[in-house]
């Protein structure tokens, strides 16, 4: 496989490749500085009497979901060190909403993350979700290692020049 954008499909733009086909920072001087929200989902499976103990808060690390929701804010605030070709960006919202589902069984993680920037805050929602269902893989993983994180995904964003997103369900 090329690096080669004149490879890609007519009207297809990696905006982190150059001319030459090599990875680049973005240069976001010239735009707009504007408000910008992301929301990320990560699935965390399990099998149904993990989910019954942690509901009861019978883990043998402690609080689970308090320990999973603050490492989700935190990395969302540390995405620029992660991902190498993001921007460091002025966060001004972080939330991080970990509900259970009996369906999956599990948890359902939603990160929303908020900005007035030149660019937009998706992999920092991506980033925030898919670290707190690994944190709450490593504090539930006593009580099963079998534990799944499944379906990490941008659910919506809104803001900037591409407009607004919006998963469907």
């Amino acid at each position: 496989m090329t690096n080669n954008p004149s490879s890609f499909p007519a009207g297809v733009a990696l905006t982190h490749l150059d001319g030459q086909g090599e990875a680049h920072m973005v240069d976001v001087a010239a735009k707009a500085s504007t408000v910008r929200e992301a929301v990320a989902e990560a699935l965390v499976a399990m099998q149904p009497q993990t989910l019954t103990s942690l509901e009861a808060g019978n883990a043998p690390k402690g609080d689970v979901l308090g320990t999973a929701r603050i490492a989700g804010i935190m990395a969302a605030k540390q995405t620029a060190h992660l991902i190498p070709l993001c921007h460091p960006l002025p966060i001004q919202k972080v939330e991080v909403q970990i509900v259970p589902d009996a369906a999956l069984p599990g948890y359902r993680i939603q990160a929303r993350v908020k900005t007035k920037a030149e660019t937009g805050v998706e992999m920092e929602a991506l980033t925030a979700a898919s670290v707190a269902a690994l944190t709450l893989y490593d504090m539930a993983k006593g009580l099963e290692k079998s534990i799944e994180i499944r379906s990490v995904r941008l659910l919506s964003k809104t803001g900037g020049k591409s407009g607004d997103y919006r998963a469907e369900v």
